[in-house]
């Protein structure tokens, strides 16, 4: 069996816990589980979800831009941003129970 599962969003990684709970396996005794999103759900399952904020305003901010400089600029050279991250960690990963720690990730 896995020592971890990564999940790409907050809700699998919930359906993930009540999977493994259901096959007799408990997070994060067993396997420790992170999601991808920090929905407001995340700080309440049980245990609480660690997971990987993302800044969905800035994300969405930056795809605007980038579409309206190709439309403006249909010839222009396709551009990369990076958009930084937090990891959130809280007791599904087998953290102590405290609270959260937040710490920044850079592409």
């Amino acid at each position: 069996k896995p020592s971890a599962i990564f999940v790409s969003s907050d809700l699998m990684a919930v359906a993930c816990i009540q999977v493994l709970n259901a096959h007799g396996l408990s997070v994060p005794e067993d396997v420790a589980v992170i999601g991808f999103d920090d929905l407001s759900l995340a700080a309440t399952t049980s245990p609480p979800l660690t997971t990987v904020r993302q800044h969905v305003e800035q994300l969405g901010r930056a795809a605007v831009e980038l579409l309206l400089k190709l439309i403006e600029q249909p010839e222009a050279a396709h551009e990369s941003i990076v958009i930084p991250t937090e990891l959130i960690i809280r007791e599904s990963c087998g953290a102590r129970k405290n609270k959260p720690i937040a710490r920044t990730l850079e592409g």
